[in-house]
């Protein structure tokens, strides 16, 4: 197995550049000033900025992420935001110059978003109406993002859930016999039933990471989720895997099969699913958790100062994919 068997994006370290340095060049570039607050990032440096003239985040891609493929998220940003004004995704800020962003001397690419009020729904008590609210509102950025091209959208990362055959070679990480077993059954159903497909299905731009993490609710509205944040993700890929990343996330424990049967149903009233969709749909959600066991043991294990941030969805996942486990989808036959 290679040394980088993700590849160089999702085994690199974020950049590194001290706050003053940061707070410096966005007085440079887009004349704002105020107090900066480090947030937590995979891959990225980001950084909140508090300014007179409002919130907003500053982030600097890291080095590994080619210059077309962030230009490319600014340009999806733009175009969802002009397809659907009212949704709630950041904004993108143009510098002084009226460029998207700013090149550092070091290679990485400096940009200005606006700041999406809201709570990580990862932080805020659990609520039952909630995982309908997530759907509709992943199911009409879908639609946002409909007709949205660009060459850079075709990168190859390995979360994208039609890699996963991908990810035999990382199941050892799994150190859990059930999760590893487990793990192994999915990509065998994946194998058989999804794979000679793929090539059928609806493709488009997709955001492709609907966690709790990247997902802001009202703490006083408990049903309302009120932002979409980090499009670092984005590809072009099966439409189906943005709403089976979203429902990975949303299946209750106690009843794995009908939670994601009513995730589905509201994705589907705001977007509606073909019924070859529909049929695979209880597949990519597992490969989609056998994604988030498999990348997230491997970098654990390989940068344990951050291991806590990349294995905070390790939990969710695992107990989701063991209630799904009975679902007769997950079979290796069709």
């Amino acid at each position: 197995m290679s040394d980088t068997p993700l590849g160089p994006l999702l085994d690199s370290r974020p950049p590194a550049l001290a706050v003053q340095a940061v707070a410096g060049l966005v007085a440079t570039h887009w004349g704002l000033t105020g107090p900066l607050t480090p947030l937590t990032s995979e891959r990225d440096l980001n950084h909140r900025l508090d300014a007179p003239e409002g919130r907003f985040v500053v982030k600097i891609a890291n080095r590994a992420e080619p210059h077309a493929m962030t230009r490319m998220q600014s340009r999806a940003l733009r175009h969802a935001a002009a397809a659907d004004p009212g949704l709630p995704i950041p904004r993108v800020i143009a510098t002084r110059d009226g460029a998207d962003d700013v090149v550092l001397p070091s290679g990485e690419l400096l940009r200005l978003l606006t700041w999406v009020e809201g709570a990580p729904l990862a932080v805020l008590p659990a609520h039952r109406a909630r995982a309908s609210a997530v759907a509709g509102l992943g199911a009409r950025l879908a639609r946002a993002l409909r007709g949205f091209a660009d060459p850079a959208a075709d990168h190859d990362l390995q979360w994208d859930i039609k890699h996963a055959l991908r990810l035999r070679p990382l199941l050892p990480h799994i150190t859990d016999p059930w999760l590893h077993d487990l793990a192994s059954a999915t990509l065998d159903a994946f194998e058989a039933q999804v794979t000679p497909v793929l090539p059928a299905l609806r493709w488009q731009v997709i955001h492709g990471d609907l966690n709790p993490h990247n997902l802001l609710g009202d703490p006083a509205a408990p049903d309302r989720v009120t932002g979409i944040l980090d499009f670092g993700d984005m590809v072009r890929t099966p439409l189906l895997c943005d709403l089976a990343i979203a429902a990975a996330y949303q299946i209750d424990p106690e009843d794995g099969p009908a939670s994601l049967a009513a995730f589905a149903e509201a994705w589907h009233a705001v977007d509606p699913l073909t019924d070859q969709e529909a049929r695979l749909l209880p597949v990519m959600v597992a490969a989609r958790m056998v994604t988030t066991l498999a990348i997230t043991s491997f970098r654990a294990a390989r940068y344990p100062e951050n291991a806590a941030y990349i294995l905070r969805n390790f939990p969710s996942a695992a107990a989701g994919l063991t209630a799904l486990a009975s679902h007769p989808k997950l079979k290796a036959r069709p």
